[in-house]
C-alpha cells in the first residue's frame, strides 16, 4: 500500500482489535511492546516492512492470537519463549529475518494447535528440536537456509498430517531413513531447495521431492513401496551403493532424478515395463559405469535425458532413436566409444528420428570416427549441438549448414582439418560457434559475418592465417572473440575497435601487426584484451584509457614504444596489467596508486625510468615485474637500485608551495567570484524574458512532411497504431525523425492530438520519447518524433531474428520504470499513461529505451481516479478495474508494466491462445513461483551456458516476484512506481 513511518504506541488503544493487519508497506522501527494489550486480537500479519528489533516478549499477552506473521523484516534477536504461552496459535510466520539463537526445546508444548510454522531464511543454530514430533497437528514445517546442525530427529517422521517439510540450506547429516516412506500425507519434502513442480502439484498426485542436504548412506530398497511417487528427486548429496531393482516399481514416477551423488554399479534392468510414464531422467554427476542400458529407449514418453559425467563405457545404443518425445540427451563425460567398424559416428543418424530433440551433447567421451552426412537431417528444433573433445577426425561436414535453429554449436578440442565450411553461414540463429583447439587451416571467410546473433566465436588453436575480416567489427551481437594461436597477419580492421559491444578479445599469439588506433576508446563494454605475442608497434593510444569496465589486459612481446599512458589510472576495474617485452620508456605514473583492484602489474623489459610507484597495488608487487629496465629506481622490495632526490629542486619546490601557488590560488578565487556574479545576473535575465515570452514550438508544414515521408510511402511506414501511424522521414536538413501521423476519421482524434501535444511539450525526461515539432492543419496532425533507430520492444521480443541478454532487458525495464517514477511522482499533476506496452517502448542507438504514445494520457489534478468511459488501453495489458469501470489512476500503470515485465523475460504475450478465461499470464506465472521459474522464461535466456545457473534462477526470481506485486487484482495492494524502481535497481545490482 505504500504507507511510511514507525507503529505507535498508541495502537494499543484499540483494546477491541481482532486483526492487525499492515503487510507491504515501508513501516520501520521496533515493534512497540504495547501491542501485547491487544488482548482480543486473533489475527496479526505485518510481513514485508521494514521493522527491526525484536520480536517483544509482550506477545506472550495476546492470548487468542490464532495467525502471527512477521515475514520478510529484519528482526533480529531470539525467538521469545513467552510465544509459547499463546495455546491458541494455529500459525506463525517469522521467515526472512534475522533472527538467531536456538528453537526452543518445548516449542510444541504449549502450542498443541499449531498447523504451520515457518522460520526459513534465518540465522538460527542449535539442533532441530524433538519436540518438534509431538505437534500432531502440524502441516507446514519450514526451517531451510538456517543454521541448523545435527541429526533430523527421528520424532519428526512421526507427524501423520505433514504435508510440506523443508529442511534445506542447513548443516545437517543424516541417513536416508526408510521410516520417511511412512508420511502417507507428504506431498512436499525438501531438504535442499524447495522445488515446485507444478503438474503434478496442482493435480494433487501423492508425490515426495527428496531432494536433501548432505544424505548419507545408500538408497532403501523400501523406496519401491511408494506406489503413488510422481516424481523422485535425490540431488547433491552424498548418497552411495547402487540402485536398488525396486525403484521399477514406480510405475507413475514421471521424475527421476540422482544428480550429482556418488553411486556406482550398473544401472538396473527391470523385470516388467520399467517405467512407462517416465518423463525426465537425471543420473549426471555420479560413478555409474558399465554400458547404457538398452530399457531407457523404452521409455516412450522421456523427454530429457542426461547421464553426462560418469564412468558409462562402449557403445552409444542405437535404440535411443526410438525416444520420439526427446528434447534433451546429454552423454557427456563419460568413457563412452564408437564402433571400431564404423568410420562415421554410427549412433548419430539413428537420433535424426527425434524430430523434438533441442539439444545434444556428446562432448568429452572417446569417438574414433567422423561427422556423418545425416548429421543435416537433424530436426530444425535442434539448438544445441556440442561435440567438444570427443576424438572426432576429418573434415568439418557442410551439411552443418542444414540445421537452421542451432543456437550453439561445440566443435572444439578434436582433430579436424580443412576448412571453416562456408556453410556455416546459414546458421542464422548461431550465438556460440566454438572451433577451437583443432587443425583448421585458410583464412576467416567474411561469410561468418553473417550470423548475426552470433556472441561467441572461439577459433583459438588452429592454423588460420591472413588477415581479419573487416565486417567482424559490424556483428553487434559479439560480446565474446577468440582468435589466438593462430597465424593471423596484417593489421586489425579499424572497424573492429569500434564494435562498443566486444567484451571479451583474444588475438594473442599472431603476427598481427601496424599501431593500436586510437578507436580502442569506443569499446566501452571492453573487459579482458589480450593482444600479446604479435608484431605491434607505436605508442599505446591514451584512450584505452576510457575502458571503464576493462579488468584484464596484456600487450606484451610486441615492438611498442612511448610511455605509459597517464590515463591507465581512469581504468578503475582494471586487475591485471601486463605491458612486459616491449620498448616503453618514461616513468610509471605514480597516479596507478589509486586502482585499488590491481594484482598483476607487469612492465618488465622495457625502457622505464625513474621512481617505482610504492602505495596502493604496488606495496604487494615483487620484483620479477619490473626487472630489464636499467634506469628504473625504488624501494628495497623491487631489487632495484634506491631514487637519488635533488635536495636543491625540492627546496624550491617547496617555497613553491608554500607562499607562490596561495597567491596564485587567491587571484584565481576572485576572478571565479566576480565571473560567477555575472553570469547569475544573466541567469536572472533570462528568466525573466522566458516569464514574459513562452517559447514556443516551430510547425513543420505539409509539404515538408509529404517529402520528408515520401507521401507517406509503404515504404517508410515504422507501424500503425489504434490512432494513427507512425512514417519514418528524412526532411530537406538531413534529420531523420518518427513522424506520428493521427487518424483523423477516428472520434477525438483532435482531442487526442491536442493532448499528446500538451504532454510531450511539457515535460523531458531521458525515458520518454521527445517531440521535436508538430504539423496541425485540416487535413493533417502529426508529431515529428526523436527516430529510434532499434524499434520497439516488440521487435525484439517476438522476431527470432533479435536476441536480448538478460542485463539487456532488465536495464530496458529499468529505462521504462524511471520514465514511469518520473510521470508519476516528478510533475507536478501525475500522468498516467493508460496504454503501456512493449509496442509503445521503443530502442534508441544504445538500446536506451525511451516510452511513448501518450495518446490517452491523462492529467490528474485532485482526483486520484479517473472515470474513462470511450478510450481505454490494450487487452492484456489493462489493469481489472480500468477493463472492467473504466477507472484509472497511477496503479493501472503499475499494473501494465508488471506484465510487460512478465513478456519481456518470457516472451510470451498476455494475449496468447494458451491464456483463456481465468487462465491469464498473472496466473501462469504465480502458478510457476518461485520454484519452477526456469520452466517458463525465455528459452534463449536459458540455453545461453552459464556457470552460475543457481544466480540466474535467483534474478529470475527476482524479477517475476517483483512482476506479481505489481500486478495485484486489487490497486491498493500494488507498489508505487518510485518502490518498482527502487526494488529493479537493487535487483540489478544484487541478483542479476
Amino acid at each position: 500500500m505504500g504507507l511510511r513511518g514507525t507503529i505507535a504506541k498508541e495502537i494499543s488503544k484499540l483494546s477491541f482489535l481482532r486483526s492487525l493487519i499492515i503487510s507491504n508497506n515501508s513501516f520501520e522501527g521496533f515493534i512497540p511492546n504495547e501491542v501485547g494489550n491487544l488482548s482480543q486480537l486473533q489475527k496479526m500479519e505485518m510481513q514485508y516492512n521494514n521493522l527491526n528489533g525484536s520480536i517483544p516478549s509482550s506477545f506472550g499477552f495476546l492470548v487468542n492470537l490464532q495467525k502471527l506473521n512477521l515475514s520478510h523484516n529484519i528482526l533480529s534477536g531470539d525467538i521469545p519463549n513467552k510465544i509459547l504461552n499463546v495455546s491458541s496459535l494455529i500459525e506463525i510466520g517469522l521467515g526472512s529475518n534475522s533472527l538467531s539463537g536456538s528453537l526452543p526445546t518445548d516449542i510444541c508444548t504449549n502450542l498443541p494447535k499449531l498447523k504451520k510454522l515457518r522460520i526459513s531464511e534465518n540465522q538460527i543454530t542449535g539442533n532441530i528440536p524433538p519436540n518438534l514430533g509431538i505437534c500432531t497437528n502440524l502441516e507446514l514445517l519450514s526451517l531451510s537456509y538456517n543454521n541448523f546442525g545435527g541429526n533430523i530427529p527421528m520424532e519428526l517422521w512421526n507427524l501423520s498430517k505433514l504435508q510440506f517439510l523443508y529442511l534445506g540450506s542447513n548443516n545437517l547429516i543424516v541417513d536416508l531413513p526408510s521410516t520417511i516412506f511412512i508420511i502417507s500425507s507428504l506431498l512436499w519434502m525438501s531438504m535442499e531447495i524447495m522445488k515446485f513442480l507444478g503438474s503434478n502439484f496442482l493435480r494433487r498426485i501423492s508425490w515426495r521431492d527428496l531432494s536433501l542436504n548432505n544424505f548419507l548412506g545408500t538408497i532403501p530398497d523400501s523406496i519401491g513401496s511408494l506406489s503413488n511417487l510422481g516424481v523422485l528427486v535425490v540431488e547433491n548429496n552424498s548418497l552411495h551403493g547402487q540402485i536398488p531393482q525396486s525403484i521399477f516399481n514406480l510405475s507413475m514416477l514421471q521424475k527421476l532424478s540422482f544428480t550429482t551423488n556418488n553411486i556406482s554399479g550398473n544401472l538396473p534392468s527391470p523385470i516388467a515395463n520399467g517405467l512407462p510414464d517416465l518423463e525426465v531422467l537425471y543420473f549426471d554427476g555420479n560413478q555409474f559405469s558399465g554400458a547404457i542400458p538398452g530399457w531407457i529407449s523404452n521409455c516412450s514418453k522421456l523427454i530429457m535425458l542426461d547421464l553426462s559425467f560418469n564412468l558409462f563405457t562402449g557403445l552409444v545404443p542405437i535404440n535411443l532413436g526410438n525416444l520420439q518425445e526427446v528434447e534433451v540427451l546429454n552423454l557427456g563425460d563419460n568413457l563412452l566409444t564408437n564402433n571400431p567398424s564404423m568410420l562415421e559416428l554410427d549412433f548419430l543418424p539413428s537420433l535424426t528420428n527425434c524430430r523434438h530433440l533441442k539439444e545434444i551433447v556428446i562432448a568429452n567421451n572417446f569417438f574414433d570416427g567422423t561427422l556423418p552426412k545425416a548429421l543435416g537431417n537433424f530436426s530444425t528444433s535442434l539448438q544445441k549441438f556440442g561435440a567438444d573433445y570427443c576424438g572426432i577426425k576429418g573434415m568439418i561436414t557442410s551439411e552443418i549448414g542444414n540445421m537452421s535453429n542451432l543456437i550453439w554449436l561445440g566443435l572444439g578440442g578434436n582433430e579436424f582439418i580443412g576448412k571453416i565450411p562456408d556453410k556455416l553461414s546459414q546458421l542464422m540463429m548461431l550465438q556460440m560457434l566454438a572451433l577451437y583447439h583443432n587443425n583448421l587451416h585458410g583464412s576467416i571467410s567474411d561469410n561468418l559475418c553473417n550470423l548475426v546473433n552470433l556472441y561467441r566465436l572461439d577459433l583459438d588453436d588452429n592454423q588460420l592465417s591472413q588477415q581479419l575480416p573487416t565486417c567482424l567489427g559490424n556483428l553487434s551481437s559479439l560480446r565474446k572473440l577468440y582468435l589466438a594461436n593462430n597465424s593471423l597477419t596484417s593489421t586489425i580492421p579499424s572497424t573492429l575497435w569500434t564494435n562498443k559491444e566486444i567484451q571479451i578479445m583474444d588475438l594473442s599469439y599472431n603476427f598481427l601487426n601496424g599501431s593500436l588506433d586510437p578507436e580502442i576508446g569506443s569499446m566501452k563494454a571492453m573487459r579482458e584484451l589480450y593482444l600479446s605475442r604479435n608484431q605491434f608497434s607505436g605508442e599505446i593510444p591514451i584512450t584505452i584509457g576510457q575502458l571503464m569496465n576493462l579488468e584484464n589486459i596484456s600487450i606484451s612481446n610486441n615492438r611498442l614504444h612511448g610511455p605509459i599512458p597517464e590515463s591507465f589510472d581512469n581504468l578503475i576495474s582494471l586487475r591485471e596489467l601486463d605491458l612486459s617485452n616491449n620498448n616503453l620508456y618514461g616513468v610509471i605514473p605514480k597516479s596507478l596508486e589509486k586502482l585499488e583492484d590491481l594484482v598483476y602489474f607487469n612492465v618488465s623489459f622495457n625502457e622505464l625510468s625513474g621512481e617505482i610507484p610504492n602505495e596502493g597495488p604496488f606495496k604487494n608487487l615483487t620484483s620479477e615485474f619490473f626487472i630489464g629496465n636499467r634506469e628504473i629506481c625504488g624501494a628495497s622490495q623491487f631489487k632495484v637500485k634506491p631514487c637519488k632526490y635533488n635536495r636543491t629542486r625540492l627546496s624550491i619546490e617547496n617555497r613553491v608551495l608554500k607562499y607562490i601557488l596561495p597567491s596564485i590560488a587567491a587571484v584565481l578565487c576572485l576572478a571565479i567570484s566576480v565571473v560567477y556574479l555575472i553570469r547569475c545576473r544573466s541567469r536572472n535575465a533570462l528568466l525573466r524574458a522566458q516569464t514574459t515570452f513562452p517559447i514556443t514550438i516551430k510547425r513543420y508544414s505539409y509539404d515538408e512532411v509529404l517529402n520528408a515521408t515520401n507521401k507517406f510511402g509503404e515504404e517508410n511506414l515504422i507501424g500503425k497504431g489504434s490512432i494513427g501511424s507512425v512514417y519514418k522521414g528524412i526532411f530537406s536538413d538531413g534529420m531523420i525523425a518518427a513522424i506520428k501521423v493521427f487518424n483523423l476519421d477516428l472520434e477525438g482524434a483532435n482531442m487526442i492530438f491536442d493532448t499528446e501535444c500538451q504532454i510531450l511539450c511539457k515535460i523531458r525526461h531521458r525515458n520518454l520519447i521527445k517531440v521535436i515539432t508538430s504539423c496541425s492543419n485540416l487535413d493533417l496532425k502529426a508529431l515529428v518524433l526523436e527516430y529510434m533507430p532499434n524499434g520497439n520492444l516488440t521487435k525484439w521480443l517476438s522476431s527470432s531474428n533479435y536476441f536480448l541478454n538478460i542485463a539487456q532487458r532488465l536495464e530496458i525495464m529499468v529505462d521504462v520504470a524511471c520514465a514511469l517514477e518520473y510521470l508519476h511522482h516528478g510533475y507536478p499533476s501525475p500522468i498516467v499513461h493508460c496504454d503501456l506496452k512493449p509496442s509503445n517502448i521503443l530502442l534508441d542507438e544504445d538500446m536506451v529505451a525511451h516510452v511513448a504514445d501518450f495518446g490517452i494520457a491523462k492529467l490528474f489534478t485532485e482526483d486520484q481516479r479517473i472515470l474513462m468511459s470511450k478510450t481505454l488501453g490494450t487487452i492484456g495489458y489493462m489493469a481489472p478495474e480500468y477493463g472492467l469501470a473504466g477507472v484509472i489512476s497511477p496503479m493501472a500503470d503499475v499494473y501494465s508494466y508488471g506484465i510487460v515485465l512478465m513478456e519481456t523475460f518470457t516472451k510470451k504475450k498476455p494475449t496468447d491462445d494458451m491464456f483463456v478465461g481465468e487462465f491469464t499470464m498473472r496466473r501462469w506465472v504465480f502458478e510457476s513461483f518461485p520454484d519452477t521459474i526456469m520452466d517458463i522464461v525465455d528459452v534463449d535466456l536459458v540455453n545461453i551456458v552459464d556457470n552460475n545457473i543457481r544466480a540466474k534462477e535467483s534474478c529470475f526470481k527476482s524479477v517475476m516476484g517483483l512482476a506479481l506485486e505489481c500486478t495485484a487484482d486489487l490497486s491498493e495492494e500494488r507498489l508505487l512506481m518510485k518502490d518498482v524502481l527502487t526494488r529493479l535497481k537493487k535487483i540489478k545490482m544484487e541478483s542479476c
